[in-house]
């Protein structure tokens, strides 16, 4: 009974995951007058409505868009997980005055509402001749990034067994070696599933980039669909919103489907070993 209540549940679950998803790609492929008269009916095949695409790419400046966020999220990626890796794994093997009482202070970054600093860091920046700016924008959001992924990546360096690091210092390796050459290779499936998230995370960031970013040429993609939605609802050109939609989400779900065994793998351990 439990077992057939469970499955349901998930099942439930699944539709309500995936129906959402499969409306928004078919409607990206349908012209915007199926859409309103006939918005559950699939699409007609032999006329797919591909324009939607280059419309909302090119037209709307998703394309552009679509660059920035990827150079904001990948440039991000590159420095903050060198950093964070470096900062967890002294917070988890080394003892010294003030350790807990740091990692608590990247926990309690975590719980502090970002939107509280966006009036300070606007000025900050603006001094620094940083305001929109690509450069402004990936160093704020290594700092908004770096309580959650020095705090996860703890967690990961924790569980390490500390005799590996013992021996290559035994073999003559320093505390820096020792990180790169031994610990490190060690904690790259938990490397890769915070930097999945982080990636996720930023891609999706909006309120940061809609302070910071105030000129049409820098907009992040979540700021690209925003603008799209209301330039589109007095064109009524729906297809081409839902197209939009469409290249946000594909990215991510692409790179999920690409790391899920490695994703669902290392959570279990996770799971296991705490």
């Amino acid at each position: 009974m439990t077992r057939a209540v469970s499955t349901t549940l998930l099942l439930l679950f699944g539709f309500a995951v995936v129906l959402p998803l499969l409306w928004v790609l078919m409607s990206s492929v349908k012209s915007g007058h199926l859409i309103v008269s006939s918005p559950w009916a699939p699409p007609d095949l032999s006329n797919l409505a591909v324009e939607n695409f280059s419309n909302a790419w090119s037209k709307a400046g998703i394309g552009r868009a679509f660059v920035n966020s990827l150079i904001a999220t990948g440039a991000t990626l590159v420095f903050l997980m060198p950093i964070s890796a470096m900062a967890a794994y002294v917070l988890a093997k080394y003892e010294f005055r003030g350790s807990k009482a740091i990692l608590a202070t990247f926990l309690g970054g975590m719980m502090f509402p970002h939107f509280l600093v966006i009036v300070p860091l606007f000025f900050l920046l603006r001094d620094l001749s940083l305001l929109d700016t690509m450069t402004g924008l990936v160093v704020v959001y290594v700092a908004y990034s770096l309580s959650f992924t020095v705090f996860v990546l703890t967690g990961f360096f924790q569980v390490l067994p500390n005799e590996l690091g013992e021996a290559a210092m035994m073999d003559g390796c320093g505390h820096a070696r020792t990180f790169w050459r031994v610990m490190l290779p060690l904690a790259r499936p938990g490397l890769l599933v915070v930097a999945i998230f982080d990636a996720i995370g930023l891609w999706n960031e909006y309120g940061l980039a809609l302070v910071l970013l105030p000129s049409a040429e820098n907009r992040t993609l979540p700021l690209g669909i925003a603008n799209l939605t209301m330039t589109q609802q007095y064109q009524s050109d729906w297809g081409a919103l839902f197209a939009g939609l469409v290249i946000v989400m594909a990215p991510v779900l692409f790179v999920y489907w690409i790391f899920r065994e490695k994703i669902h793998e290392t959570m279990l351990a996770g799971a296991l070993k705490g």
